[in-house]
């Protein structure tokens, strides 16, 4: 557990090609199912303080306790997947923190010296930040809110992934205007 932030709750992977990530983590390391959105609704998404539309493919399963994401960018919409692309790196991206009390750990790592540089909204209640802290590839921090349907479809997920037998590995994510 992270002194800071809790426990790592998900690990975060830039893919050049998402389909065959999910193939390659069900079917040769046995992580799924998968839920896969090939274009994430993002509401309110900023990229160092400025307002862009982003299409990411977004595929999400438990390995017990540890969300895996793969995230493929569809456009070249400026963001830190594509700033770790353009840098010649795919793999581990990020490692995110959940909260259910989003506004109070927002300011509490702002005022340690957090600096937002990516921002958006999944969902009712289901904002998330990325921090400038990319010191070493793979670092960077998300704070990820849990409080709304984005949470709830996370814990469907964990859920699913519980006793998983292999069959159906890639399924549609949940309609989360109905969580």
């Amino acid at each position: 557990m992270s002194r800071f932030f809790g426990h790592i709750r998900q690990a975060g992977y830039v893919v050049p090609d998402i389909e065959k990530a999910m193939d390659y983590w069900s079917r040769v390391l046995g992580v799924g199912p998968f839920f896969y959105n090939p274009k994430v609704p993002i509401r309110n998404y900023q990229y160092r303080g400025v307002a862009y539309e982003p299409h990411n493919s977004v595929a999400l399963a438990n390995s017990g306790p540890l969300q895996i994401e793969l995230i493929q960018c569809r456009n070249d919409v400026p963001s830190m997947y594509r700033d770790f692309r353009d840098a010649g790196h795919t793999g581990l991206q990020h490692v995110a923190y959940w909260t259910s009390d989003y506004d109070a750990d927002l300011d509490r790592l702002t005022a340690q010296g957090f600096k937002a540089v990516m921002s958006g909204e999944v969902g009712e209640r289901g904002r998330f930040v990325y921090f400038d802290t990319e010191y070493h590839p793979g670092t960077v921090i998300e704070l990820s809110e849990v409080a709304g349907p984005k949470g709830e479809m996370f814990r469907l997920i964990r859920e699913a992934s519980e006793g998983w037998d292999g069959s159906d590995p890639v399924r549609p994510f949940p309609d989360l205007s109905k969580l």
